[in-house]
């Protein structure tokens, strides 16, 4: 603990040492002292103290510093730690810091104040290695570690979960099944318990909010498709008014015990036989949704009443669950026929049920199998049914002819209200606008004073009168005349047309479509030279017969000038 390593510095000198003649030499010696475990780890106080809340594990309640004069980080120097009294359940452990060699109080097992409000422990502390020979431990070895519990709200819990009853289905509504209550662990806490159902998929049962009392809001039936092997389970909910409030759940499950409730059903419901006896049978049996003991072996039986029935027809009983259906006579009619047969179970007190079973009954052939023909005549169809029914169809298929010659009339009536002018021979369909814009710079040289409007209004004023330019506004009052329609007639074009042409007849200001138009009027005092000076070529006539190669765009245009045939 002082000093750790010495360096010791060795002369030897030859003749006996006589410094003048003899020879010396020195050499280092290094010595290094070894630790031992001779000083005792100490706590640095004798009491310690912590605190923890309830129910919580792996919580650090006091760490315990200690002394250590030996090496450190040493098995001399490395503390283990140990609880010798004050834990016999054992819920705390002292673990060591690698680091600074402290100990660790820590919970490893949950803790109850209810049980046991503080823990008064006490500690030793040793060495990874054991004392030196001669070397005693200390008294400051030993420590005490006092450690309180904190109370926390706990949730209630039901002290029997899952709670399992035995009760017969069928009890009434408002029948009292059981008291399903919880437990406050929190003894010392003056709260409330308040109950309520989490989980009742059919909606049968009721509980008392303030002691968990369940009781019946409907029938518990075992037959419903919320019962799972018999068992009906509930899931409710306890909640206490602590800060902050807790709360814990619990199961019940019914066991509902089966009673003859659900009466025999009767299968199959519709069959088929032949109209004479001993070529086939009907087998019947029974389907009842209550177990045993309440199930078979069924009774099959036809009723008294009425009296065809069983002077028609007879059961003849194979075993508990099946029976055969036969006729008794010796022919009967084809037909759809209404069969009543009582069935009853083996519960106590045992269940009946008339059900009605429909027979098919129709010619066979010598296979047992019903034909064709007297398939129609079982399903009760009679000839005059038949002849109805094909008086329908004829009916119908003449419907559907008329139909379609309306259509083809109405078709024909549209193709003779098309317009007066044929397509072939309208030139305006022939002529196509693709956008040229001339032959480029040197044909926009145009002089716009010949187009310019007039300063004077002479000339229109000295007019004959009948004619005027289109683009002048008319000298005088100009009339009110009616508004033609801008909107086609939704009806047939050819009311449409004939509605536009009254519409031009009435109004004065559209020239006749054979009149003659003036269009070429420019204004006074052109400087254009009259255009009769100009003559036609005198090298002939010219070839248009080449218009014929340009496609059928420019038929029309070859027919006129190329002399091709002519119409």
């Amino acid at each position: 603990q002082k000093v750790q390593q010495y360096i010791v510095i060795v002369q030897a000198t030859d003749m006996e040492g006589n410094l003048n003649y003899g020879l010396s030499n020195t050499a280092t010696a290094i010595i290094t002292v070894t630790d031992v475990n001779d000083n005792p780890p100490e706590f640095t106080t004798s009491t310690y103290s912590g605190e923890v809340p309830e129910n919580r594990v792996e919580v650090v309640v006091a760490n315990l510093s200690v002394m250590d004069r030996d090496q450190p980080h040493s098995p001399n120097w490395n503390a283990i730690y140990r609880i010798i009294s004050g834990d016999p359940s054992g819920h705390f452990t002292v673990r060591t810091d690698p680091v600074t060699n402290e100990g660790m109080v820590t919970v490893v097992k949950a803790v109850d104040y209810e049980m046991n409000r503080a823990f008064m422990l006490t500690v030793m502390v040793s060495n990874q290695a054991p004392l030196a020979s001669g070397i005693q431990m200390s008294f400051q070895s030993t420590a005490g570690v006092t450690i309180s519990v904190m109370d926390v709200n706990e949730a209630p819990y039901f002290p029997t979960n899952h709670k399992l009853i035995r009760l017969e289905e069928g009890v009434p509504t408002g029948t009292v099944l059981t008291t399903f209550s919880a437990v406050d662990p929190d003894r010392f806490m003056q709260q409330a318990v308040r109950y309520s159902k989490l989980s009742d998929p059919a909606n049968w049962l009721n509980i008392n909010a303030t002691n968990g009392q369940i009781t019946t809001a409907a029938v518990l039936d075992r037959e419903s498709d919320y019962i799972k092997n018999n068992v009906y389970e509930a899931t409710f909910l306890a909640a206490d008014n602590g800060i902050p409030p807790a709360s814990g759940t619990g199961t019940l499950q019914i066991y509902l015990i089966d009673i003859n409730d659900n009466a025999p059903e009767l299968l199959p419901k519709e069959a088929q036989i032949c109209e004479k006896p001993n070529l086939n049978v009907i087998n019947i049996t029974a389907a009842d949704a209550d177990i045993d003991p309440n199930v078979g072996p069924f009774v099959f039986e036809l009723p008294s009443v009425p009296s065809a029935v069983r002077k028609n027809w007879t059961i003849t009983r194979l075993n508990g669950d099946y029976a055969q259906l036969s006729l008794r006579i010796m022919y009967l009619e084809a037909g759809v026929y209404d069969v009543p047969i009582i069935v009853t179970d083996s519960g106590n007190p045992p269940l009946y049920n008339t059900s009605v079973i429909k027979v098919k009954v129709c010619p066979c052939d010598e296979n047992g199998d019903c034909t064709t023909i007297g398939a129609v005549a079982a399903a009760g169809l009679g000839t005059g049914a038949i002849i109805a029914i094909l008086i329908c169809i004829i009916i119908l298929l003449t419907m559907v002819l008329l139909f379609v010659v309306w259509m083809k009339r109405r078709e024909k009536e549209r193709h003779t209200k098309q317009l007066l002018i044929d397509p072939e021979d309208d030139v305006r369909d022939n002529i196509l606008k693709y956008d040229e814009e001339g032959g480029g710079e040197e044909d926009q040289d145009y002089d716009l004073s010949q187009l310019q409007q007039p300063e004077t209004m002479d000339h229109v004023l000295n007019k004959a009168p009948g004619v005027r330019r289109v683009d002048e506004r008319p000298v005088g009052a100009e009339p009110q005349y009616p508004i033609r329609p801008v909107i086609p007639h939704p009806g047939d074009i050819g009311d449409f047309i004939n509605e536009g042409l009254r519409a031009a007849d009435n109004d004065p200001t559209a020239p006749p479509y054979d009149s003659l138009l003036v269009f070429d009027y420019e204004g006074s005092g052109s400087t254009a030279g009259s255009v009769s000076s100009l003559n036609s070529s005198s090298s002939g006539d010219q070839d248009y017969d080449y218009l014929n190669d340009w496609g059928p765009r420019f038929k029309k245009l070859a027919d006129m000038y190329g002399g091709g045939d002519e119409d």
